[in-house]
């Protein structure tokens, strides 16, 4: 109990705060709407004067407040209309429509699975190549690091264009950019834990006349695993991000980037924020998944 009253507190908290900055982002529409509908929407029976702050508003309109949590297309949408939205578009959705999530989010995930094995295994690869080489430590790990400085949203549409020039499309250009945002974190955090062993333990494999292959499996990749495993859930997390971005340029029906250029297209923001919700879920889950392989491998070791 103890352990669960501060995350309760935490989250009471955040919905606290997300409704109360509902009410002056959403003040103005609920006025309009009301205009429109040629309601008088001020107690002296004025119009809403558009020089007005929102806070100014909501002072003189307190009347409007409970809309602002319950308008068709808001500016920022309530906590429960995104819950209901998330709701109707994954357990009353048939998974196989073209309008649930979990259709969407599958298309999602395929290509951030794609992405990040790949992505996976060439951090790994690079890793143990700069190890064991001070040539690839001085000539590769710079361009990996310069790598990164390149904003994804301007480099994903050059990476879609030069692929489907080539006739490469469907899952593997979104695949490709998962692996870029993916492989960086692997590099690193597995360069660090091969090189966690300090000098007394790698004096000790001499002293036994061990071969660098048994040095390395013996004890510079058992002593990589927490490294190697903290940098796989920043690397998955990335790689979803690489799959959204990647839907994103290319127009695409289907993902959850597809159905965040849906909303933004017909403002449907309740739609956008499920979408970024279903996102942050699915980035959990993956993240927990690595988190128990994690255990069970730890423990098996016995590091844990």
């Amino acid at each position: 109990m103890r352990s669960v009253l501060p995350v309760l507190s935490v989250v009471a908290m955040i919905l606290g705060l997300w409704y109360a900055a509902c009410l002056p982002m959403n003040i103005k529409g609920v006025l309009t709407e009301a205009e429109r509908a040629g309601a008088t929407v001020t107690p002296e029976g004025g119009k809403a004067r558009r020089d007005m702050s929102e806070f100014a508003l909501l002072v003189a309109n307190g009347f409007a407040i409970p809309a602002t949590w319950a308008q068709e297309r808001p500016r920022l949408p309530a906590p429960h209309q995104v819950a209901i939205e998330l709701w109707d578009t994954t357990v009353m959705k048939k998974i196989t429509s073209k309008r649930s999530l979990v259709y969407h989010g599958w298309v999602t995930l395929s290509a951030t699975l794609l992405g990040f094995v790949i992505g996976t295994g060439l951090g790994i690869l690079l890793a143990i190549g700069i190890v064991h080489s001070r040539v690839m430590d001085m000539s590769v790990m710079p361009w990996a690091i310069v790598s990164q400085t390149i904003p994804i949203i301007a480099l994903a549409p050059m990476i879609i264009v030069v692929l489907y020039s080539i006739g490469v499309q469907g899952i593997v250009p979104k695949a490709v950019i998962s692996a870029y945002l993916s492989f960086f974190p692997v590099v690193v955090g597995m360069v660090k834990g091969l090189r966690s062993p300090d000098a007394m333990q790698l004096d000790l494999l001499r002293t036994y006349n061990a071969s660098n292959g048994q040095g390395f499996w013996k004890l510079r990749l058992p002593a990589s695993m927490p490294y190697l495993f903290a940098s796989l859930k920043i690397g998955v997390a990335a790689s979803l991000v690489g799959a959204i971005v990647g839907e994103l340029p290319t127009g695409a029906v289907s993902g959850l980037g597809a159905r965040l250029l849906a909303g933004s297209y017909y403002g449907q923001t309740v739609q956008i924020w499920s979408a970024l919700f279903a996102a942050a879920i699915l980035a959990a889950v993956l993240v927990g998944v690595l988190g128990l392989i994690e255990t069970r491998v730890l423990k098996r070791m016995g590091m844990t």
